[in-house]
């Protein structure tokens, strides 16, 4: 088998994937008194299943936060507020409130976002990153449609 050749939609994957492992981990619970004793019944309805069940989602597995680790770790190779914009969009935020927080409009949030993604690919790829912005957003764009 070769190494896997990374693409931005591959990187894009990853970080929300990422992203939903974090979002499965268990809470962090503060240490003090607790109760053994069941939950108090209120009233007729809540002890007869009239209430919509509450489904919780599985735990995620030591290899999954593994590969959330690593994923988080490549927003180091970005600048901060691109780190910020990539990992909103991972998350699953959506773009009005990505753009409010960078302050930038849609299209320049958008562009970041694609050059960011495209960055880490070419970081894992083991590509040289071109040093001009110009040449970055053509070398975006062109990956992006791939």
């Amino acid at each position: 088998m070769g190494e896997k050749h990374w693409t931005p939609l591959l990187v894009e994957e990853q970080l929300a994937e990422a992203a939903d492992v974090l979002k499965r981990l268990p809470e962090e619970q503060v240490q003090g008194y607790f109760s053994t004793w069941p939950e108090v019944v209120r009233s007729v309805y809540d002890a007869f299943g009239w209430h919509d069940p509450v489904l919780k989602r599985p735990w995620p597995s030591p290899a999954s936060i593994d590969h959330m680790d690593e994923a988080m770790r490549w927003l180091r190779w970005l600048e901060p507020a691109d780190a910020k914009i990539v990992w909103s969009r991972a998350s699953g935020k959506r773009w009005k409130p990505i753009c409010y927080v960078a302050g930038m409009g849609r299209t320049a949030a958008w562009e970041r976002w694609v050059m960011g993604l495209c960055v880490i690919a070419m970081r894992l790829n083991g590509t040289d990153i071109p040093k001009r912005p110009a040449r970055l957003r053509a070398m975006a764009t062109i990956m992006r449609s791939r």
